[in-house]
């Protein structure tokens, strides 16, 4: 091998460490709750459309626009089938969006703490990337418009992650109502919130709205998601998108389980349940529980949360630790099933009396 390679990327790219996703442990016997996936299977809809789909489509082309599920999920909310797009995940409707509307003079907003992969876009497109300080307790600053009035891409994870917390609808409106670029309101985790934001498409021509089939709908490893939009903005992220961004099969599944309506709100039932008894087991152990409308739970543990979280590895539990400043005293803790819970309780409690004595 020629060992005299010089590199041929853009001095950005190359300079940038890139976005790093949640460990994925090799198969074995373990707990993972470090990547806020459902603990429950997908819906029996989707096992269904699997075993009577003819593979011999496959030697075909997609439907590049995923007609049949954007004439469904548009009827659900009262839009048109022009107010919707699809994508390969979340992660690619906000690669898309970003590709859209920044540059290196166009910057990029979005909270900090919140999700990590806003500022890698930001990067791989030579854009800025104002990060706004969330206050002490995790909520939107008053002056946030004018931290971000030089953007013209605003990322609102609502609920926010890892922080769980969901902002208020009308510090969400406000920004809606008085952003002068495109404000995307990500709601991968709004199906355990009390209260979503997909309507607010209706008032504001700057507003996208993003989901997931990742979490609520059990079916990350299948890379589905969906935005809301203005048609016009939808038209234009049609240009950005790869011209087959979603494959046959994740159009199929993904409409078996968006029908299945009775499956999911079970699921996200108990979901929400396991939510609370994990919540409340953690406070007893003397926890400091923040108040989550997600899927996990953001927590200070009562010894070193980095110590905490590599006790429990050591026991293949894996949850998640950002060791940046403001998060570096919480740990995240994906609500798992009620067995899984009991799982991390008892290592907990083995793992607080050694870091006690130690």
């Amino acid at each position: 091998m020629n060992n005299n390679y010089v590199s041929y990327f853009r001095p950005d790219i190359e300079a940038m460490s890139g976005y790093a996703p949640g460990e994925q442990p090799k198969a074995g016997k373990v707990i993972k709750l470090n990547t806020n996936e459902s603990p429950f299977p997908p819906s029996p809809m989707v096992r269904k459309a699997l075993d009577e789909f003819n593979t011999d489509l496959l030697r075909l082309y997609p439907n590049p626009v995923s007609a049949d599920f954007r004439a469904e999920v548009s009827a659900m909310y009262g839009y048109t089938a022009d107010n919707i797009i699809t994508g390969n995940g979340s992660d690619d409707l906000l690669t898309i969006l970003t590709r859209c509307f920044s540059d290196a003079s166009h910057p990029v907003a979005c909270f900090d703490p919140s999700y990590s992969l806003y500022p890698t876009l930001a990067e791989l497109q030579g854009a800025e990337c104002i990060k706004i300080p969330l206050t002490e307790d995790f909520d939107i600053p008053e002056n946030v418009l004018e931290q971000a009035e030089r953007a013209n891409l605003f990322f609102i994870a609502c609920p926010n992650a890892p922080t769980g917390n969901r902002f208020a609808r009308e510090k969400l409106e406000k920004i809606c109502a008085n952003f002068k670029g495109i404000v995307v309101l990500d709601e991968a985790y709004a199906d355990f919130a009390e209260q979503n934001c997909i309507d607010m498409v209706r008032k504001y021509a700057n507003t996208v709205v993003t989901r997931t089939f990742s979490k609520s709908r059990s079916l990350a490893g299948l890379r589905f998601s969906y935005a809301v939009a203005h048609p016009k903005l939808i038209e234009g992220m049609m240009k950005m998108k790869d011209s087959y961004n979603v494959s046959m099969l994740a159009q199929k599944l993904a409409l078996a389980s968006l029908r299945d309506m009775e499956y999911f709100n079970d699921s996200v039932e108990k979901i929400k349940q396991n939510r609370k008894l994990l919540a409340e087991k953690l406070a007893e152990l003397g926890f400091t529980v923040l108040p989550s409308e997600t899927n996990f739970l953001f927590v200070i543990p009562p010894v070193n949360a980095a110590d905490y979280f590599n006790a429990l590895k050591k026991r293949n539990i894996f949850i998640r630790y950002f060791a940046m400043e403001r998060t570096c005293r919480y740990v995240r803790i994906t609500v798992g099933t009620q067995e899984e819970i009991e799982a991390l309780l008892q290592a907990t409690v083995e793992i607080l009396k050694e870091l006690s004595v130690s």
